[in-house]
């Protein structure tokens, strides 16, 4: 009897440790706060950022007037450059310019060469896929120059042309998508710049060039002599900066410097400056 009484007894007080453990207190928190060890760390890039000073812009330096090298001086100017230059004084850094080759400048970026690219790039789905990108600031097209006097007038007249291109650009895309006019194409051919594109227009060598609208019209307004805009044209389109995907504070920074100026209204002073009136989204 004492025995089955001391095994009872001896049950009861197993049960009641077992219970105790499974309804006892939570795990405390650690005492400074800190969160489990597998969480996240918090990205750093704009502190890397501040830390050095400056950021590297990535741009065409053969792209008026987005960003261009100056005749007689050879620096590099132009809106986008104007832009970035006011942005970095609103985040309390400095900003370096870097000439890339466009085709690879996405490359470029990723692998940590540049940290922006900041260059009337066009935002397109294929590269959001890669990079990320600030809100829209300017509205785009993809325009058709010919040669002045030229009997061109429309699209379906470039059936059987040479048609100059910007390798890697937007430009590209917009012909592609807009199927018929580019089966009809007789050859696409593709430039490392647009200047070279419209100089081999002005030759002769080819029939047409498709390009950004704020880049031909500033270099049709310098040379109307040359050239001529057809009505037609492959759609319109919006440019971004450029940033990795991994850099959140950072595009957060730098969108809150943009928003800030186009506010105030600096965005639009610099775009009347460039293109003689408002363009920013």
């Amino acid at each position: 009897m004492k025995k089955r009484l001391a095994l009872i007894l001896l049950l009861c007080f197993s049960l009641t440790m077992l219970v105790t453990g499974c309804t006892g207190q939570p795990a405390q928190t650690p005492q400074n706060g800190t969160q489990e060890q597998t969480q996240q760390p918090a990205d750093k890039s704009f502190q890397t950022i501040k830390d050095q000073g400056y950021f590297t812009l990535g741009l065409d330096d053969a792209f008026p007037p987005m960003g261009f090298r100056e005749e007689g001086t050879n620096d590099i100017v132009g809106f986008d450059i104007d832009m970035a230059k006011e942005a970095a004084k609103r985040m309390g850094v400095d900003v370096k310019f870097q000439p890339v080759i466009w085709d690879v400048a996405l490359e470029e970026l990723n692998n940590g060469k540049v940290d922006v690219v900041w260059n009337g790039m066009t935002i397109t789905p294929a590269r959001q896929e890669k990079i990320a990108f600030t809100e829209p600031y300017i509205t785009d097209k993809q325009i058709i120059v010919v040669q002045k006097g030229s009997t061109l007038a429309d699209k379906k007249a470039l059936a059987g042309k040479k048609v100059g291109i910007q390798a890697a650009s937007s430009a590209i895309e917009a012909v592609e998508k807009d199927k018929a006019t580019f089966d009809s194409l007789g050859e696409l051919v593709q430039f490392d710049n647009n200047v070279d594109a419209l100089l081999d227009l002005k030759s002769g060598r080819i029939d047409a060039v498709v390009v950004d609208e704020v880049v031909g019209r500033y270099y049709l307004a310098k040379h109307v002599e040359d050239y001529q805009v057809l009505t037609e044209n492959f759609g319109e389109e919006s440019f971004g900066v450029g940033l990795r995907k991994s850099d959140v504070t950072f595009l957060a920074e730098l969108q809150k410097a943009l928003d800030a100026m186009k506010a105030d209204g600096t965005s639009k002073q610099i775009s009347e400056k460039w293109f003689g009136e408002d363009l920013i989204n």
